[in-house]
């Protein structure tokens, strides 16, 4: 194959078919697409490109800088096209927990502005949050940017519907699978898929995996966010279920270890959710199903490393949240908001949101130690001494508590998390300041 620009080399990934002994399904036939395969590593080079294509003969004319609400692939992709044509690419996000991620676009000439965002903070004084006003902003006209606008751009589900989806049923000899199996993000790759499956077969079982609540998982929503992302339909997935950090894991070792398939999280997510779900219909006529490996294992060493450093030889981290089971965490000790401003004047108040958030507003008196930074610190032990109060802080109160879960296990007899977070504060109408 020869090309005269790498976006020719976008799309036609393959199609592959996963061992029966890796996944112990009877009468179904598991397929995985490779979308890790498209040359600048992902899924997203497909929605980025389509969405971007249009806009490049004006974006070039004006020398706008090409903008994207992302923290990941969508971002890297852009990034990159974005330089083939001269311009420059700014990622606008709250999301940027991944390091490697964040070096590569540094790498690719990338500008990062990491902002408080609704599920970071809101600003009480302001009708929309500072992430909303950006994305204003950027879509206001003569402003020097050429937005992709990935959330509610239809083009992003357009570059799968003609794309991955029709290519799907292509290999699969002209049929659509009886069941599709999608991580949802963006929601993008999902319902365009999805669309084009259903054209050849209505009756084709759409299973949208979701990231549990109290979990991470690079490239996979919770199911609160999805709501908030634009292209979400709900009436696209017969079935939503829940994937964990773990399970997520599990499945990227499969695929990695027994199929030779150098899959992220997602793609770990997706086929660990797949084989769940497949076994609850394991009987009958033979039937096939597919699933999405969206990106590759290399820009989230950081994050395995974190979570199962056995795997990299490293003995595991003597206080960390990851060791902690669901019980434990919804065990956690609690404060609820109306009892909290008792609580604080005696308390350490530890703010556990980035420093964007924080300056935005905080509960007065209260110190800032980033989430990332926080773990870290317990590590080592405890970080002040367990004789004084400790309030944990985050944006819902999920995080804190677990936090407060573990601060209980090292030993610290009055550590609580606020329960609800700073939302709850501020919907109390309780002060809050600004730096």
């Amino acid at each position: 194959m020869r090309y005269d620009d790498i976006t020719d080399a976008i799309g036609n990934t393959p199609l592959v078919r996963i061992d029966p002994d890796v996944h112990g399904l009877r009468t179904i036939d598991l397929y995985a697409k490779l979308e890790l395969l498209n040359p600048f590593g992902s899924v997203k080079d497909r929605a980025a490109w389509n969405m971007v294509r249009p806009l490049l003969p004006g974006a070039v004319e004006r020398g706008d800088t090409v903008v994207e609400l992302s923290s990941g692939n969508t971002a890297k992709a852009l990034a990159l096209i974005a330089g083939m044509h001269g311009l420059r690419f700014k990622s606008v996000t709250n999301r940027m927990r991944v390091p490697e991620i964040k070096d590569l676009l540094l790498l690719l000439g990338a500008e990062i502005d990491e902002l408080p965002g609704q599920s970071e903070c809101l600003d009480p004084s302001d009708i929309e949050d500072p992430l909303t006003r950006m994305y204003q902003r950027l879509n206001a006209d003569g402003g020097g940017w050429t937005h992709t606008d990935q959330y509610f751009n239809e083009r992003n589900v357009e570059a799968h519907f003609t794309g991955t989806g029709a290519e799907i049923v292509k290999d699969l000899d002209g049929n659509a699978p009886d069941w599709f199996i999608a991580c949802v993000g963006t929601a993008g790759s999902s319902t365009g898929v999805a669309r084009a499956l259903r054209q050849q077969n209505p009756d084709t079982h759409v299973v949208g995996l979701v990231a549990a609540k109290s979990d991470f998982i690079p490239g996979i929503r919770t199911i609160d966010e999805v709501h908030q992302v634009g292209l979400f339909e709900p009436d696209v997935y017969d079935t939503i279920a829940e994937v964990s950090a773990d399970q997520a894991i599990d499945g990227l070792l499969t695929l990695v270890r027994r199929c030779g398939i150098l899959a992220g999280p997602t793609g770990g997510g997706a086929l660990q959710g797949a084989i769940d779900f497949l076994r609850t219909v394991d009987e009958g006529p033979r039937r096939t199903a597919v699933f999405i490996v969206c990106d590759r294992v290399e820009s989230y060493l950081s994050y395995l490393r974190d979570r199962r450093p056995a795997l990299f030889g490293r003995p595991p981290r003597p206080h960390s949240v990851a060791s902690l089971a669901e019980s434990d965490i919804s065990a956690a000790p609690v404060i609820p908001v109306a009892d909290a401003p008792s609580f604080v004047p005696g308390a350490l108040v530890v703010d556990l949101r980035n420093p964007y958030a924080y300056q935005a507003l905080h509960i007065d008196g209260s110190i800032n130690i980033a989430d990332e930074v926080f773990a870290d610190l317990l590590h080592a032990g405890l970080p002040f001494s367990p004789r004084r109060p400790v309030l944990l802080v985050c944006p819902v109160g999920e995080r804190s508590a677990a936090y407060a879960a573990l601060l209980t296990r090292m030993g610290h007899p009055d550590a609580r998390s606020l329960a609800g977070g700073i939302i709850a504060w501020r919907d109390a109408g309780l002060d809050l300041v600004r730096d």
